[in-house]
């Protein structure tokens, strides 16, 4: 399995301490599919199982959007698929590159296109931990990184965040002074906090100079709060990550995006695929949907009215919701095991299908806030089964 890994990357991970035998490892990870569940563990294949659509379901526990890609990205990926006999007929990749950059005011040679984010992130992590270097992130978060750390035998620390506030990014640094990786997400999964930007530039700046900080922006499009985008420029140790699959409705499309200097692009693309295993249909369905601010502030308007509704009648019945979310899920607090809770959720008669919980709040569900409609049945199924 090592042959998946080229010279280049094999060296990488010679000079950062790995043994051929854990060298080896990391290549089944990256010739499986870079997040292959059947190499990272039950957690991960827990979380995939849990994130399925259950036939006739209202589906709001893998934060998903409600709805598809605006009706010009539709449009553009079903012309792209008449030409599907065509590796790139028409520079999709170079088009949608120059989109994306003119967009977030940011050279294009900082924009990478990958199949998806799930796949930038593990790579990002094989990129620049190893057994001496760790991982930082706060907790809760998105589990990827922990998991990938994990099967890299990478220490991991985390920093528990409050519930409402963005990632304590003093705590994180004083957690491993000498990572390898810095993860922040934000707005945060599951919690949809943001992290300040003031805090991003104060990790940057006091940070190990050879370390990395990621910071994760999937779900940025459902928040007005500024990106760490344009701070990529004149830097080479942050990478800024999104994704078409939140607000964009594209998460069975496969498109993601990283933004950094070249040099880390090209650290990243050691371990792991990029454009070359991106379709025409996506690519020109990324195109099309990227610039259309209007749309993206009218569905952006849509969830937030969903989901103020929603916790407005959560709080009046009483039950504990966590402030502060700008993206489109909200943690609330049974007082109950979450567990029991998500299952009673689903077989209710509106079966309706929320999130999980995290370990470190045993009590709180991860609820994804859809339509107008979902969320109506969300609340009749709690008016059936909560009881305080």
């Amino acid at each position: 399995m090592t042959m998946m890994l080229n010279k280049d990357a094999r060296e990488d991970l010679m000079e950062r301490g790995y043994s051929r035998r854990q060298i080896a490892e990391v290549a089944a990870l990256v010739g499986a599919g870079v997040a292959a569940s059947s190499l990272l563990g039950g957690a991960a294949q827990a979380q995939q199982q849990a994130a399925r659509g259950v036939a006739g379901a209202v589906r709001i526990g893998s934060n998903e959007c409600w709805t598809g890609p605006f009706p010009s990205g539709v449009d553009a990926a079903a012309k792209a698929a008449a030409l599907g006999n065509w590796y790139d007929p028409d520079n999709y990749r170079g088009d949608l590159v120059k989109t994306v950059a003119s967009v977030e005011g940011i050279p294009e040679s900082h924009v990478m296109l990958w199949p998806g984010s799930g796949g930038p992130l593990v790579s990002t992590v094989a990129a620049f931990c190893s057994p001496t270097k760790g991982l930082v992130t706060a907790d809760p978060t998105f589990e990827s990184a922990w998991r990938t750390a994990d099967y890299l035998k990478a220490p991991i620390a985390k920093a528990p965040q409050a519930p409402g506030a963005g990632h304590d990014v003093k705590a994180m640094l004083a957690a491993n002074p000498n990572a390898g990786l810095y993860y922040i997400c934000t707005p945060n999964n599951p919690t949809g906090t943001v992290t300040p930007l003031a805090d991003i530039e104060w990790l940057l700046a006091n940070k190990p100079k050879d370390s990395v900080l990621l910071v994760d922006e999937a779900y940025i499009h459902f928040s007005e709060a500024p990106s760490a985008a344009k701070l990529v420029a004149g830097r080479k140790d942050l990478v800024v990550m999104r994704t078409f699959s939140k607000l964009f409705g594209m998460a069975g499309v496969r498109l993601g995006l990283t933004f950094a200097d070249p040099e880390l692009q090209k650290r990243i693309m050691l371990f792991g695929p990029t454009a070359g295993g991106l379709s025409i249909t996506a690519m020109a369905c990324g195109n099309a949907v990227y610039p259309e601010a209007a749309l993206i502030k009218a569905r952006r308007e849509e969830m937030i009215a969903n989901r103020q509704e929603t916790i407005a009648w959560l709080t009046k019945k009483g039950i504990d919701v966590q402030t502060g979310s700008q993206a489109n899920m909200f943690m609330m607090d049974w007082k109950k095991p979450a567990k029991e809770m998500q299952a009673a959720m689903l077989a209710t008669p509106e079966k309706v299908q929320i999130g999980r919980n995290w370990p470190i709040w045993p009590t709180v569900s991860r609820v994804t806030v859809g339509s107008a409609e979902d969320m109506a049945k969300f609340r009749a199924a709690v008016e059936k089964i909560y009881t305080a």
